[in-house]
């Protein structure tokens, strides 16, 4: 089945198709050159308006850094109190796959296993007949 043909409305009989001048459109010339050319340049108000970070180094990734989950010593203190946690030879026993950190007041003798510790869980534990281990 033929179909009309669609009929053009744009820019008929007009030589420069609303662009200007014929020459204006010649080339990458007419705007600044291509892609991020000039953007040092010629283009650093747009550069500064939009891609701030495009100039400059930011920042270091440490290829090796450890990261720990954290656990208060305050906090498994409270759980021990409001048994939460397991008691076995007469102290409460926590199990943490992360860091041990001191702050807070220990009460109750405590057994930990962990992957690390802060100095200071050492000393308040052993203050009240606690211990704390590495997790194997």
């Amino acid at each position: 089945m033929k179909r009309k043909a669609r009929q053009k409305s744009g820019y008929l009989g007009h030589r420069s198709h609303g662009r200007g001048n014929v020459k204006n459109r010649r080339g990458s010339g007419n705007r600044g050159g291509r892609g991020m050319a000039g953007i040092d340049k010629h283009k650093w108000s747009w550069a500064a308006k939009n891609d701030k970070e495009y100039f400059g180094k930011f920042g270091f990734t440490r290829p090796n850094k450890v990261t720990y989950k954290v656990a208060h010593l305050f906090k498994i203190n409270q759980d021990a109190l409001n048994d939460r946690l397991e008691k076995k030879e007469g102290k409460f026993y926590f199990e943490f796959a992360g860091k041990i950190l001191a702050t807070g007041k220990v009460t109750v003798p405590l057994s930990i296993k962990a992957n690390a510790w802060s100095k200071n869980v050492e000393e308040k534990l052993k203050a009240l007949g606690g211990t704390i281990h590495k997790i194997e």
